[in-house]
């Protein structure tokens, strides 16, 4: 129980949260886009230039989505629906906001597009790091905590001096995990 490879397993054809444009309440809401009756566009770039937009429009407990999306014969469809918005205090004043996804009302942080915006579970999404081999997890560790001892990122450019400030203890732990990932 619970040895190497047991878990569940991705679906097969699944995507990796970096493949989708995502909104995150957080961000609108530092931004101001959450204020009462504001209305405007989300946008995504590359390069500088505009890939993908969004129509928004807050309500009530609520924030209406309007945009376009292809299907895969090319035909567009117009999609306009609700996202609930839910509030809860913290604890030292204040409140936070989050949405509610519109497929399983679940309370997130993120909304994920495809044809709906919804969340990481209801789209079937996975992380990066859980598509990754064991010899890739083990650069990317390494590399970390190469990052820490302030040396060169990729393990064939060898060790370095301990940074100064660094704790000789400290330095000597973080030098022994990254030998114990190199080999």
């Amino acid at each position: 129980m619970g040895g190497y490879g047991s878990g569940r397993r991705p679906t097969r054809n699944a995507g990796t949260v970096t493949d989708m444009r995502r909104l995150d309440v957080r961000k609108m809401k530092r931004e101001g886009s959450l204020d009462d009756g504001r209305s405007g566009w989300w946008q995504w770039r590359m390069d500088g230039e505009v890939v993908a937009s969004i129509g928004y429009q807050v309500l009530p407990g609520a924030l209406r989505l309007t945009y376009n999306v292809r299907d895969r014969n090319g035909r567009q469809e117009s999609m306009d629906y609700r996202v609930g918005l839910e509030w809860t205090p913290c604890t030292y004043g204040g409140s936070r906001v989050w949405f509610r996804c519109p497929s399983c009302d679940r309370r997130v942080a993120l909304l994920y597009g495809g044809k709906l915006f919804a969340c990481r579970q209801c789209q079937r999404l996975a992380y990066d790091c859980q598509r990754e081999k064991l010899d890739d997890r083990a650069t990317r560790q390494a590399d970390k905590l190469r990052a820490r001892l302030g040396w060169m990122p990729g393990v064939l450019n060898g060790g370095g001096p301990k940074p100064k400030w660094m704790r000789w203890r400290t330095f000597r732990q973080l030098k022994a995990r990254h030998d114990e990932q190199v080999d």
